[in-house]
């Protein structure tokens, strides 16, 4: 069941990533051919580097979900087989543990429960607690960054989903579905 959820999440997080790739290549070209013109519209830097930004985030959580995540298999290619399911395993619990982590630091930084102790009223909100998160806008484009950055938390909660399918799945990493019912 986790699995499929899992499965379905990163589904989302490629589609979404997907979208956000043309909307990069779209600003982009936006940008050259009003530069060209000598017209340039200022936000569109800002709105391609956070649009990437987004891309980057969820195309990583995805890529965490299908196992095709960054490697270095210098170590764990020559191990016979068992020894690299006890490594795959310890990587597994190590990108859990990462999420855990994000989720945490996450948690502390966006701190909701303080904010909704302060009646969702950032001026109290930053009064009580030091914490600006909520008072700063983009640059050029005038959103709050908060919004921006709630890439976050979503992209800790995605890993988390799928690492904790991953450290409940107890076939070897690399079979397949045929190979797991059989």
């Amino acid at each position: 069941m986790l699995q499929r959820v899992s499965g379905a999440w990163a589904r989302v997080e490629l589609a979404v990533a997907a979208v956000l790739a043309v909307g990069v290549t779209l600003l982009i070209l936006l940008n050259v051919v009003t530069r060209s013109a000598g017209n340039a519209i200022y936000w569109v830097d800002e709105a391609a580097i956070y649009t990437m930004v987004w891309m980057t985030f969820l195309g990583a959580s995805a890529a965490i979900a299908s196992r095709q995540q960054v490697a270095i298999t210098v170590l764990t290619d020559p191990l016979p087989e068992g020894a690299k399911r006890v490594a795959a395993k310890l990587v597994d619990v190590a990108v859990f543990a990462f999420a855990c982590a994000m989720i945490y630091f996450c948690w502390r930084w966006y701190m909701p429960l303080a904010l909704a102790e302060a009646g969702f009223e950032t001026m109290a909100f930053q009064r009580a607690t030091f914490n600006f998160i909520y008072a700063e806008p983009t640059s050029t484009i005038g959103i709050q960054k908060w919004i921006i950055w709630l890439v976050m938390p979503l992209f800790s909660l995605g890993v988390f989903l799928h690492a904790t399918a991953h450290l409940l799945n107890f076939s070897p990493p690399g079979t397949t579905k045929a190979e797991v019912q059989a």
